[in-house]
């Protein structure tokens, strides 16, 4: 009487999960939310018009209020 080679071996064949020669891995679905699509889509539309319209932009005329900061926390610290 011949012994089996692997442990698997004597695994009837109705029981086994799949009949065909792809892996697993290829009959994996992957469900994203709708949010997962809609965000990058929102964020590039909105980019894509920042771009698109330029000569609406205004530079800044005051100072920023990081500078200020730092600068008040140098002159605090300078002897």
């Amino acid at each position: 009487m011949p012994v089996p080679a692997h442990p698997s071996s004597h695994v009837p064949a109705a029981s086994t999960r799949s009949t065909s020669s792809r892996p697993a891995a290829d009959r994996v679905e992957i469900r994203l939310p709708w949010w997962a699509v809609a965000l990058p889509a929102v964020a590039f539309a909105a980019l894509l018009l920042m771009i698109m319209s330029p000569g609406q932009a205004q530079a800044a005329t005051a100072d920023p209020a990081l500078g200020q900061l730092i600068e008040r926390t140098l002159h605090l610290l300078a002897p």
